[in-house]
């Protein structure tokens, strides 16, 4: 458990809702707003009569919301009038979270007040939910005419439930206890009966006639109805079934239910909140032999042997469900009189379960349970696809009844960053903070790096708290990293959470102390045995029995990960190479199809289709298989391949209306087939800003310029460092150079897969090419040496550096002076000064960075780890090669360097001293692997 302290200063924190923002949380975008304008003529004469010329102009807000729709008052502002509007669907809904300020006495009192409210005369023709039930019972000719059961006003009005929970928190998870308070306070009222401790019902008869008029009234819209709902039996053993509740006008729907669950009658039938959507009417009902008296806190909450916790039932709801458990879809509703249903499917379950994984509504907010994953980081909005971290995380929350996240924001600026990771100084007001990068772990070679007390950053800070026994606090997360947004700060913590939860999820096995060192490692703070208990649905067991529920879908997704080496197989791949493919930080968007198939093809059901679906290349947002697919078609290509079975849980959640016959039929020897079509790409956004505002594109001057100097030097062999999908390779090849031997170095094996195929199909077809005669492409860290690559004329290393550590830049620089030895290097890396010409032309698009305006700079592309400025640039390069016997120039391509800000990016070119080496190296090192290789048309593939 955190400390006391910190626990205080959360409750201080706990932010008080505005009504528009309590509705948002509830309803989110299903809360519509509509705005009526009113013209009210101003008395201004002495008389008080208007002047005919005077008016002013009110509103009036029309707020419908899936269960109600209410109007407001007329305001001078619009924002009043929507936030009347909000408050009066707040209290006609019951929807305090807690009614303030009241003793447990006083909510005792309310609750008896609410109770009697329900038998009026008056209440009986309006529109909340227990008026059906009522007139359903005054039809009745039974002895149970007027009467209903107790358990259905503890279902249907939220307002009765937050009072029982004022009166004993308890009641927030426990119908049971919900019934037993109500009794109570109905044995207080005058108005009301208890009948047979399970009915209840108005203490006297109604007018005379007023039953007749009652039975005119609408309540049930259709006869013999055929309802479809699930059957979710006690044991986790026994599978969840499908079965049909039939239901006929003169029936009372719960007692359908009660036959269903072999129970005496409807008043046996236990009923939870609902579950899944707001304006849905899915409940689980399930039969409680006898209810206790539960209301005394003297009382040990025992539960009757026969009465025992029905795990997944209680899981979906939130509330202890006992014994077997029906779950349907119907009920009287908010806005109309006839009886409400739908069917519910059995992957409908699935999908409410997936719903509370920390992924799950990422996965069904996108529509590809099988195919989309929880992005691992979040870079800019515009590429973001789906939820925004930080709604997910509240989602998860509230599916936990858990309070709603804090979020904390600080302000950093420059100089506070490095005093808290580097040595920092300041050697006078007039000279700016740097600090001091050691090189080669050697306090002789230190590079300066400069910092702009300007610069303000964000860091958030994430607390998750709970709702049950508030203020306790169960995680508390504090991110070293920063962010020039504020928003930023906010998506990317709340994302290293939800990232985190579902590492706890899809692993229930493995032992807290390795989770909660993951944890630390992250700097979140967990209060193992508290969280475990809240994420549990039975508060009296929390151990590893009750997470296999939380982890009951999610399991399956580290096996996708798992299988995406040894699982895969990549058919044919259709279509001309267009040339146009997905790269780290595009946006590519498919069509594609899964397919569940049977080895002896005895089976062949269609789980997922979509025909459009965008996703970011290299956050981790699809399942590695299709993401390493897509990586090696170009646009309008397709291909086809197979992973193995995920869990049969994920399976039936994507089924759709054949996961009944799924779970009836064997899943050996199946596998998934997916069938994917590369439909477009959008560019990372520094490729974007680049076509747009450069002509040719930097990426094509950047190669204009190193054909240059290849030409000068007359050189016949080159090695591009971090050589990506081979672009410059590739564009090299439509250039009339002196070259014989070229190489390429890159970490990335999937790209080093693209370029193969690129400069193979060239290098095959091509005659022109006869001048190259070997071609190599290894796979391996340019920080590493390999002495095959030993004395090349030229090594290229463009736009690279700026995506690895600082340090790990210099420790480059210092390997391929010192070991390469090439007789001419050229690094370029982009230039921090040009960035605010990029960042505010009108070239982009105007949401990615409308909120940006007034923010600092920031970095081209969210994978730079770095960006410098000329003069760090420059002092970097200038030790490098005072180190190293080397000379340096430096220019750059877009822009201008005689001009403010320079070049848009700039380049070294670092020059050896002499061509000839002092003594020839004859080491062996050869850490790279070859992933392909070209000599004079033979051809060798790892």
């Amino acid at each position: 458990m955190l400390e006391t302290e910190e626990i205080s200063k959360v409750a201080m924190e706990q932010p008080a809702l505005a009504p528009k923002a309590f509705i948002h949380q509830k309803f989110g975008s299903k809360a519509l707003y509509r705005i009526e304008e009113i013209k009210q003529p101003i008395e201004t004469s002495c008389s008080g009569l208007p002047f005919a010329q005077n008016v002013q102009c009110l509103y009036i807000c029309h707020l419908d919301l899936p269960e109600l729709s209410v109007r407001s008052d007329p305001f001078p502002r619009k924002k009043d009038a929507e936030h009347a509007a909000a408050k009066m669907a707040i209290e006609k809904l019951g929807l305090q979270s807690k009614p303030n300020n009241l003793t447990p006495q006083e909510a005792l009192g309310e609750l008896v007040g609410r109770l009697n409210g329900f038998f009026t005369d008056e209440f009986l023709f309006s529109i909340h939910p227990l008026a059906g039930h009522i007139k359903v019972a005054l039809r009745r000719a039974d002895d149970h005419v007027g009467m209903i059961p107790i358990s259905i006003v503890a279902g249907c009005d939220v307002k009765v439930n937050n009072l029982c929970k004022v009166l004993n928190p308890k009641a927030a998870s426990d119908p049971l206890l919900v019934v037993s308070l109500i009794i109570r306070a109905a044995q207080m009222s005058t108005a009301i009966l208890i009948c047979n401790e399970r009915w209840i019902c108005k203490q006297g008869s109604y007018p005379a006639g007023f039953s007749q008029s009652v039975k005119n009234l609408a309540v049930v819209s259709a006869e013999n109805m055929h309802v479809k709902a699930l059957f979710i039996p006690l044991s986790c053993d026994k599978v969840v079934e499908t079965l049909t509740l039939n239901f006929s006008e003169s029936q009372y729907y719960m007692e359908e239910i009660a036959r269903k669950l072999h129970s005496a009658d409807s008043s046996h039938i236990v009923v939870s909140r609902t579950v899944g959507k707001a304006a849905s009417e899915m409940r689980l009902y399930f039969s409680a032999p006898g209810v206790p008296d539960r209301t005394s806190d003297n009382v040990e909450r025992n539960v009757n042997l026969d009465m025992s916790l029905n795990e997944r039932a209680s899981y979906l709801c939130g509330q202890n469900v006992y014994g077997d458990a029906i779950m349907a879809n119907i009920g009287y509703t908010w806005k109309s009189t006839d009886l409400f249903y739908e069917d519910i499917s059995l992957s409908s379950y699935y999908r409410l379960i997936l719903g509370k994984l920390p992924d799950g509504n990422y996965k069904l907010s996108r529509g590809a349970i099988l195919a989309a994953e929880l992005p691992t980081m979040y870079t800019i909005r515009s590429n973001w696809r789906g939820p925004t971290p930080r709604e997910l995380l509240c989602a998860f929350c509230r599916q936990h009844q858990l309070a709603e996240p804090l979020f904390s924001i600080k302000s950093l600026d420059g100089a506070e960053i490095a005093r808290e990771h580097c040595e920092f100084k300041i050697m006078s007001k007039s000279e700016r903070p740097y600090i001091d990068v050691k090189v080669n772990g050697s306090k002789s070679d230190l590079h300066r790096i400069e910092f702009d007390r300007a610069t303000s950053t964000f860091r958030c800070e994430v607390k998750i708290i709970s709702k049950k026994r508030f203020p306790l606090v169960l995680i508390k997360c504090s991110f070293d990293d920063t962010h020039r947004k504020e928003s930023d700060a906010v998506q990317s913590a709340a994302l290293k959470v939800l990232s985190w939860l579902n590492m706890y999820s899809r692993q229930p096995d493995i032992p807290m102390e390795s989770l909660l060192e993951f944890a630390h490692a992250d700097n979140i703070i967990v209060s193992s045995k508290d969280l475990l208990s809240e994420l549990s649905t039975c508060s009296s067991a929390y151990d590893t029995k009750m997470r296999k529920n939380f982890s009951l879908v999610s399991s399956c997704t580290a096996r996708h990960r798992a299988v995406c080496d040894k699982g895969m197989v990549l058919c044919k791949i259709d279509g001309p190479d267009s040339g146009i493919f997905a790269t780290p930080g595009s946006v590519a968007s498919i069509s594609y199809a899964v397919v569940l198939m049977k080895a002896d093809s005895s089976l062949k059901e269609v789980l997922e289709s979509n025909d459009e679906f965008e996703f970011e290349m290299g956050v981790g947002a699809v399942i590695n298989e299709l993401e390493s697919c897509v990586s090696q078609l170009t646009v309008n290509q397709s291909a086809q391949f197979i992973v193995e079975l995920p869990s049969r849980d994920l399976i039936l959640s994507a089924a759709g209306p054949s996961a009944k016959f799924i779970s009836q039929s064997s899943l050996h020897d199946c596998f998934l087939e997916f069938s994917v079509k590369l439909l477009q790409v959008m560019d990372p956004l520094e490729d974007r800003i680049e076509q747009a505002l450069f002509s040719p594109p930097l990426s094509k001057q950047r190669l204009e310029f190193a054909v240059e100097r290849i030409n000068e030097l007359h050189a016949t062999s080159l090695v591009d460092f971090g050589c990506g999908s081979g672009c410059l390779l590739d564009s090299l090849l439509d250039h009339t150079t002196t070259l014989e031997k070229i190489a390429g170095v890159d970490i990335s094996r999937k790209s080093l897969m693209r370029a193969a195929k690129v400069l193979h199909l060239k290098l095959s077809t091509t005659p022109i090419r006869k001048s190259i005669r070997s071609a190599v492409l290894y796979d391996g860290s340019i920080t590493n040496f390999d002495s095959r690559l030993h004395e090349f004329d030229i090594a290229t290393c463009l736009e690279v550096i700026e995506h690895m550590e600082e340090d790990q830049a210099c420790l480059f620089g210092d390997i391929v002076l010192s070991l390469f030895c090439p007789i001419v290097l050229i690094v370029s890396t982009p230039n921090y000064e040009y960035n605010p010409i990029l960042q505010r032309s009108s070239v982009l698009p105007s949401r990615e960075y409308s909120e940006d305006k007034a923010a600092s700079v920031r970095f081209r592309n969210h994978d730079h780890k770095f960006e410098w400025t000329r003069e760090q640039f420059q002092l970097w390069a200038n030790n490098l090669a005072e180190r190293h016997h080397y000379s340096v120039e430096f220019s750059g391509v877009g822009g201008s360097g005689d001009m403010e800000p320079g070049f848009a990016s700039q380049i070294a070119v670092f020059k050896r001293a002499s061509n000839q080496l002092e003594k020839p190296y004859l080491g062996t090192e050869i850490p790279y692997e070859v992933i392909w290789e070209w000599n004079n048309g033979s051809i060798y593939n790892c």
